[in-house]
């Protein structure tokens, strides 16, 4: 095993955008087909209503504002010149009164009389709207059409809106938790090379940039991409000729896009990179309080953290400067266009070749269509993001530091575990990095009801030892045998739901004392639970404490002192009611009395269970029936107290050099 195989370097990745990654998404989606499909159908709804608000708009200026220029009936030779006119039927007895107040301007032509629109202005406001009465009432029935759409609008968005937002709530909670169950499975080497904060943005932020992935860029995929198709495509159906010239401006468009995004991939992947290394310095800060102040070195921790903190505002900066560069020349580029509109549509408008409705038509869908080019910074943004996200993600799914659990025997069932009879140590090898061996060819067994102690100097690997057995680590050589058969053959729940482990850092969570002793545990009778608390010596703490079982300990227990916690810690495995007890005493920094308690308790814990006690101090371990003494990585005797006294090799020489040590015995 290498030094840094199951380390993940922030730096060291790839492409910050990858088709792969969106890939590896697509399962993630697959359980929530319905809504994003329910999301699409919204999507096609609103895109024909957003391209039906500017044809309304066409339709109230062509049809009822300012109607196309047509021939009028003349008798002058040569063809009839084209104009605009308001045709008036005379069978209506209240225009039939009002045009003849004004015989001189208006054209009859038997029952239908015209005006041109140049003599409008010569009739009076209360005539003119009585003559146009027809043309206010289709404008008053567009004007209601459009409101409606602007409603259904409102209300399409609004239910698109939720249901991508649900959608997108529902796959970010799916990759969570796999990430948190994955991360659960890991193996304990994992954690010791790579940083909590850099875990803890794994789970928190780059899931959070996920979701941002599956609701605004999604939306754009599917939202305005065909809102853009949409219009181009009514935009050549209303006038092909003025919708190329548009067009004329888009490879620009697409030049200042891609460029941006060249810029933008390399910032926007160093900011994922100086967010983890600020929460990594952030969480280490927290979590060394105590040296960084005992030691003086807030000052030397600030400098480091401004250092990390510039590095982020730089980048930061660097955005901007590409931001600040895009989003106006997507503004200028969206003025050309429409200045392209009014000088060529124009143009057409006055040859009469092109309606002013039209013209309108064409204005409010070229603002339409650069809307979402607009949006494009924003939604690149969120799409380097997430796919820098989904790198450290997939890299820890990806992290295959996870012990190998058995696969089911032909027979379709593992083997029955009921009692641990016998753990036996057959040659077992065991390293951390690859040339520095912690445990050689260490052979002893461990059977039913017996204690066995484990003494030496520190380094000699007792704690390594005492870790295999519950299986935190695999032997690198060697075997493990439980009942007989190799300790991989069975599940590891099946074996640690009959262990209890007490280590010299007893780790509690931040809970009540009642959640980390009886958490798991099936939440025991209130006379099980005062006996468990009676039996751990906690009594006493517990009826000092101003909430008793329900007293919240603190990050880690942090309220409490250490021999405190190690008290909780036999509560704990008092209450699971383990078959072996695996103990490593930590009782160096306690006082007398705590130890005694502790010691007290552990005797209680130990009556008739098997027993592994790794012991700091010699006094603790004379009534063990066997002491395994290490040295380097081996075990160089076995036997008694007594024994070993006698035989006055490494451990009488051990137990000699020990302060308060008494006569040999």
């Amino acid at each position: 095993m290498r030094p840094d195989q199951d380390y993940f370097e922030e730096t060291r990745l790839g492409k910050a955008y990858d088709l792969k990654l969106l890939r590896r998404l697509r399962p993630f989606t697959r359980p929530h087909r319905r809504l994003i499909v329910w999301s699409v159908g919204l999507v096609v709804l609103i895109t024909l209503l957003d391209l039906a608000l500017p044809y309304v708009t066409k339709l109230a200026i062509d049809r009822y504002i300012v109607p196309p220029a047509a021939s009028a009936p003349d008798s002058r030779p040569g063809p009839p010149p084209a104009e605009r006119y308001l045709s008036i039927d005379l069978a209506d007895p209240a225009a039939a009164a009002v045009v003849g107040k004004y015989a001189g301007v208006a054209r009859i032509d038997g029952n239908t009389a015209r005006i041109a629109f140049t003599d409008l202005p010569r009739l009076t406001p209360a005539d003119l709207a009585e003559l146009r009465r027809d043309d206010l009432a289709g404008l008053t029935g567009l004007a209601a059409i459009f409101l409606v759409l602007v409603i259904l609008d409102f209300l399409l968005n609004f239910s698109q809106a939720m249901v991508m937002e649900y959608a997108g709530q529902r796959m970010m909670h799916d990759l969570r938790m796999q990430l948190y169950g994955h991360i659960q499975d890991l193996a304990l080497e994992f954690f010791i090379r790579n940083p909590v904060g850099r875990l803890v943005t794994r789970v928190t932020s780059d899931i959070q940039n996920m979701y941002e992935l599956f609701t605004s860029f999604v939306s754009f995929i599917f939202k305005d991409l065909v809102l853009l198709a949409g219009i181009a495509a009514v935009m050549l159906a209303l006038n092909w000729k003025l919708a190329l010239v548009t067009f004329a401006v888009l490879p620009l468009v697409a030049a200042a896009s891609i460029g941006f995004s060249k810029h933008a991939r390399d910032i926007f992947r160093i900011l994922r990179v100086q967010v983890a290394e600020i929460n990594t310095r952030f969480s280490e800060t927290i979590g060394g309080m105590r040296a960084i102040q005992l030691f003086r070195q807030e000052a030397n921790n600030s400098r480091r953290f401004a250092a990390l903190n510039h590095e982020n505002y730089l980048a930061g900066m660097r955005q901007i400067r590409v931001l600040a560069v895009f989003l106006p020349l997507i503004e200028v580029l969206a003025v050309v266009s429409v200045a392209l509109i009014v000088w060529y549509g124009g143009g057409r408008v006055l040859d009469e070749t092109l309606s002013l409705g039209a013209l309108v038509a064409f204005v409010s869908y070229i603002r339409m269509f650069y809307r979402p080019l607009r949006d494009l910074a924003e939604k690149y943004n969120i799409l380097q993001n997430a796919m820098a996200s989904a790198e450290r993600i997939f890299l820890v799914l990806d992290t295959t530091t996870v012990l190998p659990q058995p696969s089911l025997p032909p027979g379709g069932r593992f083997p029955q575990l009921d009692r641990l009879e016998e753990i036996r140590f057959d040659n077992v090898d065991f390293r951390y990095v690859t040339g520095e061996p912690v445990l050689k060819q260490v052979s002893f067994n461990l059977r039913r009801g017996e204690t066995v102690a484990v003494v030496g100097a520190t380094g000699a690997g007792k704690t390594s030892l005492i870790s295999l057995i519950p299986r935190l680590y695999d032997p690198t050589a060697g075997r493990i045998l439980l009942n007989g058969r190799d300790l991989r053959e069975y599940p590891s729940a099946v074996f640690r739901d009959k262990m209890a482990l007490v280590m010299q850092e007893s780790f509690l969570f931040s809970g009540t004392i009642r959640e980390n002793v009886f958490d798991g545990a099936g939440g025991p009778a209130p006379a099980r639970a005062e006996e468990i608390i009676a039996a751990a010596n906690l009594n006493g703490l517990v009826g000092r404490l101003p909430h008793g079982l329900d007293t919240l300990l603190g990050e880690s227990g942090s309220l409490i002192s250490s021999g405190e916690r190690q008290l909780i810690a036999i509560a704990r495995a008092f209450a699971r009611n383990p078959q072996l007890i695996l103990f490593d005493e930590a009782t160096s920094y306690i006082d007398s009395q705590t130890e005694l308690l502790i010691q007290q308790a552990l005797e209680r814990l130990m009556r008739q269970r098997t027993a592994l006690v790794v012991a700091h101090r010699l006094s603790t371990v004379r009534n063990a029936q066997r002491i395994l003494v290490m040295n380097r990585g081996r075990v160089i005797e076995s036997g008694s107290h007594a024994e070993l006294m006698a035989r006055q090799g490494f451990y009488y020489r051990l137990h000699q050099a020990q302060p308060g040590a008494g006569p040999a015995q």
